[in-house]
């Protein structure tokens, strides 16, 4: 199993139980059952590509708006400094 032998297991546990606690490692041991469920389903399920157009979000227009404002009053600096 990997290379590592029966000696080797009992050690890796009971280092792993000395520092996470017996309290811990029931739900150490689920968050990884499911970690290893969640990753075993992603891999076996088909590539999803959504290609619907999507409306950009309001957040962006935001931005884009902001954008063009500093643009338009760097570029009016640029012409005082020129005059």
């Amino acid at each position: 199993m990997f290379g590592i032998g029966m000696h080797e297991l009992l050690i890796i546990l009971v280092l792993v139980l000395v520092v996470f606690g017996a309290k811990r490692l029931p739900e150490i041991g689920g968050g990884l059952g499911k970690a290893i469920r969640n990753f075993r389903q992603g891999a076996s399920e088909p590539d999803e590509i959504d290609i619907s157009a999507k409306k950009p979000s309001e957040k962006m227009d935001n931005i884009d708006h902001k954008q063009s404002e500093t643009t338009s009053s760097r570029a009016e600096q640029a012409e005082e400094h020129k005059s």
